[in-house]
């Protein structure tokens, strides 16, 4: 039994987020619409650094 900091599993539900994001950009077939997903991925991911600090919710060690 562990207990999971919330703070970070929600950085990790962020920047998750954004990685799905990052990939619907990538299959995208409208220009607009990549650019579009592109810059919410990156808004989330700017976001959750803001919040949670660079690294947080990641299970790197690094």
């Amino acid at each position: 039994m562990s207990i999971e900091d919330p703070s970070a599993k929600r950085a990790q539900e962020m920047r998750d987020k954004a990685q799905q994001l990052e990939q619907s950009a990538q299959h995208a077939a409208d220009p607009a619409e990549r650019q579009r997903l592109t810059e919410k991925a990156l808004h989330i991911r700017e976001k959750s650094e803001q919040m949670y600090g660079p690294g947080a919710g990641s299970m790197d060690p690094m």
